[in-house]
């Protein structure tokens, strides 16, 4: 079953992009299918989906909002813009796994 409708570049096509919807059975015979056309909000391209009646769902076209809480949103927005020298710096230390082996202890200490 489909959790969300993707434009061919890839980004997730929510309600405000819908231009069109509606029921379709091509054969009158066999399943029910739901029409949607719509306009990529981020490559601006005209799109269509038919999805069957059993596996649609209106939640299909809603934005997933963030999960952040106030107090991390507040947190985030002290800690500013991402720095290259930070990217360099998290980049190097993938390729030394030095990340990767941080990470396993925090998680090993969680549980």
């Amino acid at each position: 079953m489909k959790t969300c409708l993707k434009c061919t570049c890839g980004h997730r096509i929510i309600r405000r992009d819908v231009m069109q919807k509606g029921q379709y059975n091509p054969h009158r015979i066999g399943p029910d299918y739901v029409y949607i056309k719509y306009r990529c909000s981020r490559c601006k391209k005209l799109g269509e989906h038919y999805v069957k009646q059993d596996e649609w769902a209106d939640a299909m076209l809603h934005d997933a909002g963030t999960e952040a809480n106030d107090e991390e949103r507040k947190r985030f927005s002290t800690l500013g813009e991402i720095t290259l020298n930070e990217m360099r710096s998290f980049h190097e230390a993938l390729d030394n796994d030095a990340i990767l082996l941080e990470l396993k202890s925090d998680k090993d200490a969680q549980t």
